[in-house]
């Protein structure tokens, strides 16, 4: 299972577009995806705070993490970087080890010549939590919000595509780690 983790908190953000359509894709490159929703509701991270028992919505987010074989992140760009809430998410997932060595990418919704700050962000951060990035998947599939069609979901079929192509090539990578796992 791929878990789908949107940056933004914005209520029908293109972000959430790309991850909500990468829903409905997923069967189609046989894979099962499951959204994480519980941004807005994880508290500030406190290093005093990341200790047994964890507060719950952090032990809900880091359970997730533990049961996905991949993830899949969609996140704007604000003022150059990551949006608060989910630089928020990522601290809060460094002092455990479930993302570490996990299969990562991420999709960049952002317009042509935008997005760099927070995709290299990412990486920097991704990095402190030992996470496997898998470079072939992440991808720019700028969106523009006129595609966004009913139930907040992408009609541009060259975006589809891309997003199809981005969680098959996670979904490999996830394969070839349980496989090496298990070896």
């Amino acid at each position: 299972m791929i878990l789908l983790l949107s940056g933004s908190l914005r209520a029908g953000s293109t972000n959430e577009a790309v991850l909500r359509t990468a829903e409905v894709v997923a069967p189609s490159v046989k894979v099962r995806t499951f959204l994480y929703d519980g941004l807005a509701g994880l508290p500030h991270f406190n290093p005093d705070d990341d200790t047994d028992p964890l507060p719950p919505p952090v032990a809900a987010l880091r359970e997730a993490i533990d049961r996905a074989s991949g993830i899949l992140i969609c996140t704007p760009e604000y003022a150059g970087t990551l949006p608060g809430s989910f630089k928020n998410l990522l601290d809060w997932t460094v002092g455990g080890t479930e993302i570490c060595d996990k299969p990562t990418a991420w999709i960049s919704a952002a317009a042509p010549g935008r997005g760099h700050g927070a995709e290299a962000t990412l990486l920097t951060v991704l990095g402190y939590t030992g996470a496997d990035i898998v470079e072939p998947a992440c991808v720019k599939a700028p969106v523009d919000r006129g595609t966004v069609g009913e139930g907040g979901l992408i009609d541009d079929e060259e975006v589809r595509r891309q997003i199809g192509e981005a969680l098959g090539l996670l979904a490999a990578a996830a394969e070839r780690a349980a496989a090496a796992g298990q070896a």
